[in-house]
């Protein structure tokens, strides 16, 4: 059981306020401002009275003001906890609802989150054990550690069909970076490359932690619509210096793009100077056919390519890499040798012992059938009952398309209420929402919840379009 926080709860009975007010009001602020944190259990009314030499009826009125305000929820036979600040509060970031403020009561079926259950337990603590023998660093390795970055570039030539320069200790050391993740990677690029000021166009809808990468170093980003066939080229308008994409599986709306479309991106950027970004976020995780080849391969020159092992292991490791041309490699590495910056060598650690005995393989093979096997349990259940679907047979994630903005508001909190977290398509356009929709995860929950889950939300889906 959570550990109950010593409150940091001061009453003034000489004040006008109501001592129930104060209490409330100082709780209020004690969770908005962190020093109560989501999941934080509460004493009980009782306990907390005699605590402040207060009558049980001013704690109970606090709690009752807290809990119809959201920023508490009791649990049936548990206690009382503190949730998040709730939506549209002050410092509130943007991202899927939460059911209470907390993910904890909910089965969550947000994207974007990797099957970590499936990670074999033994090869885990192995991989640890083994980089635990590595004698602790001097000197921090802004590039990455070399056995990481051959690591890196063994496993795209396995998996992603990228070949990094002729494969060679020295090709992978010119080419290949360590990154903390996609995110971080995109930060970097935005400082050591680009410069305040300048255009880069991202995918519309999109990723939004990218977008806010790119914001934080003084970019202006235009959004470039996503058809069916991926980033629209035309789009893009000339004054741009970079260009955000995801073409193996566009998130969040998970179409690939097509052959055409990426020699068409390729051409335009080495025309008129872009250098384009791509996220390869899950592009191990094909189930029809092989995947796709990478811009990468088919532009070296103009194009970086960022991945992550957040979404095939678990972000507790924190570590992505990026492969681009020289320029960008030098660039990257002044930037972070001027700002002290640079990824952790502990999860670069873990990759490679967890690689060099063949347990990331095996891992990735698992993945891909237990990916593979929800899918067709969750796209099967959505068509069955009449909802259509949308998103390529890749990743954790699917698309229920809904016709406006107002049933996607409202099958969310609909969802919320019978305990499920949905994350909706709207919140992922950096101008005037055009899709709507729920982006379901598949990865983050139990078979078991998803299986329990389908039925609910084949029939709010099903009330919502209606």
């Amino acid at each position: 059981m959570p550990e109950t926080p010593a409150l940091p709860v001061t009453l003034d009975r000489t004040a006008a306020t109501p001592l129930a007010v104060q209490l409330a009001e100082q709780l209020r602020a004690a969770a908005g401002e962190g020093r109560l944190r989501s999941g934080d259990r509460l004493p009980s009314t009782r306990a907390l009275a005699g605590e402040l030499g207060v009558s049980r009826t001013v704690t109970a009125a606090a709690y009752e003001q807290l809990h119809a305000e959201g920023w508490i929820a009791g649990r049936h036979g548990s206690g009382t906890y503190v949730t998040t600040q709730p939506p549209g509060s002050p410092g509130t970031a943007p991202g899927p609802a939460r059911r209470g403020g907390s993910d904890e009561t909910a089965v969550d079926l947000t994207p974007g989150s990797p099957w970590a259950g499936g990670i074999d337990r033994a090869a885990w603590r192995r991989a640890w054990r083994a980089a635990a023998h590595i004698a602790p660093m001097v000197r921090p390795n802004r590039a990455g550690l070399p056995d990481y970055r051959a690591t890196v570039a063994e496993h795209l030539l396995r998996h992603r069909g990228l070949r990094v320069g002729g494969m060679s200790a020295q090709d992978s050391q010119e080419t290949v970076l360590a990154t903390s993740g996609t995110s971080t990677a995109v930060a970097e690029l935005a400082a050591a490359v680009l410069r305040p000021g300048d255009v880069v166009a991202v995918e519309e809808p999109g990723y939004q932690r990218a977008v806010g990468a790119l914001r934080a170093a003084g970019l202006r980003v235009v959004p470039a619509p996503v058809d069916a066939d991926g980033l629209v080229t035309a789009t893009v308008p000339g004054q741009a210096r970079a260009v955000y994409c995801s073409p193996a599986h566009q998130y969040p709306l998970g179409g690939r793009m097509a052959a055409a479309r990426r020699v068409a991106l390729v051409e335009t950027a080495r025309q008129r100077g872009w250098l384009v970004i791509e996220d390869d976020y899950d592009g191990e995780l094909r189930y029809d056919v092989a995947p796709l080849p990478l811009l990468a391969a088919l532009a070296p020159d103009v194009v970086v390519h960022l991945g992550t092992t957040s979404k095939i292991l678990t972000p507790t490791l924190g570590v992505g890499w990026m492969v681009a041309p020289p320029p960008v490699v030098s660039a990257v590495l002044a930037h972070r040798d001027r700002t002290g910056s640079g990824p952790a060598p502990a999860g670069q650690l873990v990759v490679v012992e967890f690689a060099r005995n063949g347990d990331l393989g095996r891992h990735l093979r698992r993945l891909r059938r237990e990916l593979s096997e929800r899918r067709s349990l969750v796209v099967d259940a959505l068509v069955r009952g009449g909802v259509h679907v949308l998103g390529d047979e890749a990743g954790a994630h699917v698309v229920v398309p809904l016709p406006s903005a107002e049933a996607e508001r409202e099958l969310v909190r609909q969802a919320l209420e019978v305990g499920l977290l949905l994350d909706g398509l709207a919140r992922h356009h950096v101008g005037r929402a055009r899709w709507f929709g729920i982006a379901l995860g598949y990865a983050a929950c139990s078979r078991e919840q998803l299986r329990d889950a389908l039925p609910v939300l084949v029939e709010l889906v099903r009330g919502g379009r209606g």
